[in-house]
């Protein structure tokens, strides 16, 4: 196992402690009294060497291997089932150099990895159970199979049970993502991990400095606190980490003091309606036969029940039937005069002076005069309307007769041609007579006759 080399380096410790010390061997005394005695330099620490460094674990450091089988398993959702056979063939590869192997098992859906005779790193069985976890989380395969390596490790955070209102934890979630998760980048950036949000978890890879932190975001965030304010801390933290001054001081005075918003609710000063403290509680509430008890209804036969009902009924219709009676009445009562009102009409009349009596006679004076000019000015319009019509009327008939001589000129002038055609067959001095029932069809009565209408003629 990994422990083996921490045993080994512990039991080199134990010896150079319980040997001697070289100045008492030598039968002189340390230099650092009696508290530092036996204190000497140790060989395998020294200035020169990083205590955070983390050791590669070789086959060289177990090669006895394991001497028990370790497995462990989990299950992935049904929508992972096509990406896991798809990146499955380079999980095994990976998983197969460090010595382990893995199974694939999509009728049950889970994933399982043990160790085999060929593993050598006791530890490595943990990092292939983190892989199969962040697999089944939605964690793309290339960036899962890093948690193989030393230096990276993996946090789920739950975040589901942490809000219980669903539309606030919706919010909080996405506002750890950002828009368009740039918050999310950012934290990324200045962490150092990888941050994924999924469903009620969030998976990190990274160191474990960066996951504490990326840890204390997610929850604080859920607390309803934004993750903006750890980003501006992280990023003044880093650029005071570039000056070596500042490396042994306090770096307090630097960052940023946010201080709490929220507004208390104001209490009321007098809760309750005031009343004095009551030795006894309150009565209850009396029910429905309670009520029948006290009041004998209860121990009624039901034919008396019906009675009672058919009582109490005809009771509400006789006071609705006089209700209704005195308000059809009450239309047919005359309305009562007040006597003040008529004293005050006769102080109304007396008030008016004869001043006043004149004023409104010259006033319908006025109006009548003025009445009687409209009308006369109404009469003579009329005449005139009169007049105009009936000049139309004589100038309409003249344009009558005027069209019918007309129409007497247009037949003249048809019958024009017979004329000329007389004045040729003059023989021997003597016109010869030609008979108008020559051509019936242009000489006939209808041609000379007044036409019904002034435009028969072109029709």
């Amino acid at each position: 196992a990994r422990h083996t080399l921490f045993l080994s380096r512990a039991e080199t410790m134990a010896e150079v402690e319980d040997a001697p010390p070289q100045d008492a061997a030598e039968g002189g005394t340390s230099s650092g009294g009696k508290k530092g005695r036996y204190r000497r330099d140790k060989p395998w620490d020294h200035d020169g060497i990083d205590h955070w460094k983390v050791e590669p674990f070789t086959k060289e450091d177990n090669p006895g291997g394991l001497l028990d089988e370790s497995s462990f398993a989990t299950l992935f959702p049904k929508y992972r089932e096509k990406y896991l056979r798809e990146v499955w063939p380079s999980v095994t590869r990976a998983l197969k150099e460090q010595g382990v192997a893995c199974e694939l098992n999509l009728v049950e859906g889970s994933m399982t990895v043990r160790t085999t005779r060929k593993t050598f790193d006791p530890y490595i069985i943990i990092k292939a159970r983190d892989l199969i976890k962040l697999l089944s989380r939605s964690v793309p395969a290339p960036q899962a199979l890093k948690i193989l390596q030393d230096d990276v490790q993996c946090d789920v955070v739950k975040i589901g049970g942490l809000v219980r209102n669903k539309e606030r934890y919706v919010k909080r979630r996405q506002r750890l993502m950002g828009p368009n998760g740039s918050t999310l980048k950012a934290i990324e950036m200045l962490t150092g991990c990888y941050v994924l949000v999924q469903g009620n978890t969030v998976s990190c890879m990274g160191g474990w400095k960066g996951l504490k932190t990326v840890r204390k975001i997610i929850e604080d965030c859920m607390k309803n606190m934004h993750p903006i304010y750890h980003i501006k801390e992280l990023m003044i933290k880093r650029e005071l980490a570039k000056d070596p001054a500042l490396a042994n001081q306090s770096w307090d005075r630097f960052l940023p003091k946010f201080k709490k918003k929220n507004v208390k609710r104001k209490k009321p000063s007098k809760i309750g309606k005031g009343k004095k403290d009551q030795v006894f509680p309150p009565a209850p509430v009396e029910s429905k036969i309670d009520k029948q008890i006290a009041s004998g209804e209860y121990f009624l036969s039901q034919d008396a029940k019906r009675r009672r009902a058919a009582a109490e009924k005809l009771e509400k219709q006789k006071e609705a039937l006089s209700a209704s009676r005195k308000r059809r009445e009450d239309a047919f009562v005359a309305p009562k005069e007040d006597a003040e009102d008529g004293e005050k009409k006769k102080e109304r009349k007396s008030d008016v002076g004869d001043d006043d009596v004149a004023a409104a006679a010259a006033r319908l004076a006025e109006k009548g005069s003025e009445k009687k000019k409209r009308g006369a000015q109404e009469t003579q319009e009329r005449r005139r309307l009169r007049v105009r019509h009936g000049q139309r009327r004589e100038e309409g008939e003249e344009g009558q007769e005027e069209e019918t001589r007309r129409v007497t000129r247009v037949g003249a002038r048809r019958v024009g041609g017979t004329r000329k055609r007389r004045r040729a067959r003059v023989v021997n001095g003597r016109p010869e007579k030609v008979s108008c029932q020559s051509r019936p069809e242009r000489f006939s009565a209808s041609t000379l006759t007044r036409p019904s209408r002034p435009d028969a003629h072109l029709v």
